[in-house]
C-alpha cells in the first residue's frame, strides 16, 4: 500500500524539532514562522507538554466517554478561566472540522432552521456542513451541495439582515480572522453590529477561533477586540500543541440532550492532558502577551521592507502581500534561508509562529525575509 496523494511536498523530512526551530533528518535547522498551520502553540517539544504526556501515558491513554474523565473536568475549569467564558460548557471533538460540524448541528437544532449565514472566502473544514460553509466549490463533493449556506462578504452587515429578514436561519459563522482567506480581520463595529443583528433575530452566532484563537491574536480570542460574546466558540489547532484535538465552547442558553452529540475518542484521556499542559504554559510564560509584544513588533518592522504590496495582522497572525506569486519565495526561504512559513493563495505568505516566538527570533526572519526578497 501507499499514501493516498493529496499534498504536494517539499522534499524535507522533519525530524525533531525545540521551541520555534524544527530539524531535518540531515540536522540542518529551521525557524519556524508557521507552527504547522498554527498547531504549534507553545513551542515544539516544551519540556512541560512533554512530561505531561509521558505521565499520562503510563495510567491510561484512552478510556470511553461513558465513564467519569476529571481531566475532562479539569480541563473545562481550565479553559473558562483563561478565556473569560467560565460560564459556557465544553464539547471536546477531535478536529477544527468536528468542531464546526458539531456546531452547526447543535444550531440547528436549538432553533430548529437549517440555513447558514457565511462569509466569503471562509475556510471551516472539509467534512459535510463545514466544507459546505466553506467558500471553496473545488473542495465540495456534489454531496456538500446541499443549498443551506449563503455567502455574503465580509463586512456587509445589511446583506446579513437581508438574508436574516428571509427567514429560516440557524447561525451566522464567521472566523476571528480569516486564515485561509488571506488574514482577513473583521472591523470591530461590524462584529458588534453581527452580535446585535444575530441576538435580536434568534440567529446564533458562531465564532471560528480554530485559527485565530488560543492566544494567537493577542487576546485568547480574536472576537474580544470587538467586546462581544457569541454563542459558541470553536477552537482546535493549537488547543494541545499538536495532539488532534478540537472543542465547542457552548453558551449557557443551550441545553444539553443525551445524544444529540457524541464522539468517540474526543476529550479522551492523553488529549487533555496535553492540553491541559498547553494552557499551563501559556499562563505560566505569558504567551497572549508575548503573541501581542512580538507580534506588534514584527508588523512594525516587516512594513519598513520594500518591495511588499501590503502588511496586515494581529498578535502572531500576519500576512505578508506581495505583487507577484510567492511560490517561488516560500521556495527560497524554506532552502536557502531556512525558514517555513505558509501561504494564503497566490500572492500571500502567511505567518503563524509559536506564541513563544522572541523578539530575537523576529529579527532572524526578517534578516533571512529580507535576504530572500533579494535573491
Amino acid at each position: 500500500m501507499k499514501l493516498y496523494d493529496v499534498y504536494p511536498l517539499f522534499d524535507i523530512e522533519i525530524d525533531h524539532g525545540k521551541g520555534c526551530r524544527v530539524y531535518d533528518d540531515k540536522g540542518t535547522e529551521y525557524l519556524d514562522l508557521y507552527g504547522g498551520h498554527a498547531v504549534i502553540s507553545i513551542g515544539h517539544s516544551h519540556p512541560h507538554y512533554l512530561e505531561a504526556i509521558r505521565r499520562q501515558s503510563e495510567k491510561l491513554v484512552f478510556y470511553s466517554n461513558s465513564v467519569i474523565n476529571p481531566l475532562q473536568q479539569r480541563l473545562a475549569k481550565a479553559l473558562g478561566q483563561a478565556c473569560g467564558y467560565d460560564d459556557y460548557a465544553l464539547f471536546l471533538v477531535n478536529s477544527g472540522a468536528e468542531a464546526n460540524e458539531n456546531a452547526l448541528k447543535l444550531a440547528s437544532f436549538h432553533t430548529g432552521r437549517d440555513r447558514v449565514i457565511a462569509i466569503r472566502h471562509a475556510f471551516h473544514g472539509r467534512t459535510s456542513a463545514a466544507v459546505e460553509a466553506t467558500d471553496n466549490p473545488r473542495i465540495q463533493a456534489p454531496l456538500n451541495h446541499g443549498g443551506h449556506v449563503t455567502f455574503v462578504e465580509m463586512g456587509d452587515i445589511e446583506a446579513i439582515r437581508g438574508e436574516i429578514a428571509k427567514g429560516g436561519v440557524a447561525a451566522v459563522i464567521i472566523e476571528g480572522i480569516q486564515g485561509v482567506g488571506g488574514i482577513i480581520i473583521p472591523d470591530d463595529e461590524y462584529m458588534r453590529q453581527l452580535r446585535k443583528a444575530t441576538a435580536e433575530a434568534g440567529v446564533v452566532l458562531i465564532l471560528d477561533e480554530i485559527q485565530s484563537g488560543y492566544g494567537r491574536t493577542g487576546r485568547f480570542f480574536a472576537h474580544q477586540y470587538a467586546g462581544i460574546h457569541p454563542d459558541i466558540i470553536t477552537v482546535a489547532k493549537g488547543i494541545a500543541n499538536g495532539y488532534p484535538m478540537g472543542g465547542v465552547l457552548i453558551s449557557p442558553m443551550f441545553k444539553p440532550v443525551y445524544g444529540q452529540l457524541g464522539t468517540t475518542f474526543g476529550g479522551n484521556h492523553l488529549g487533555c492532558a496535553a492540553a491541559l499542559a498547553v494552557l499551563d504554559v501559556i499562563t505560566e510564560e505569558n504567551l497572549v502577551a508575548n503573541a501581542a509584544a512580538v507580534g506588534e513588533y514584527l508588523l512594525g518592522k516587516l512594513r519598513q521592507i520594500p518591495g511588499t504590496a501590503a502588511i496586515r495582522g494581529r498578535g502572531l497572525m500576519i500576512a505578508i502581500d506581495m505583487p507577484y506569486p510567492v511560490k517561488e519565495l516560500r521556495s527560497r526561504l524554506i532552502h536557502e534561508q531556512h525558514v517555513f512559513t505558509g501561504a494564503a493563495g497566490t500572492n500571500t505568505i502567511r505567518l503563524l509562529p509559536p506564541l513563544c516566538l522572541t523578539h530575537e527570533d523576529a529579527d532572524i526572519f526578517l534578516e533571512r525575509f529580507a535576504k530572500a526578497l533579494e535573491a
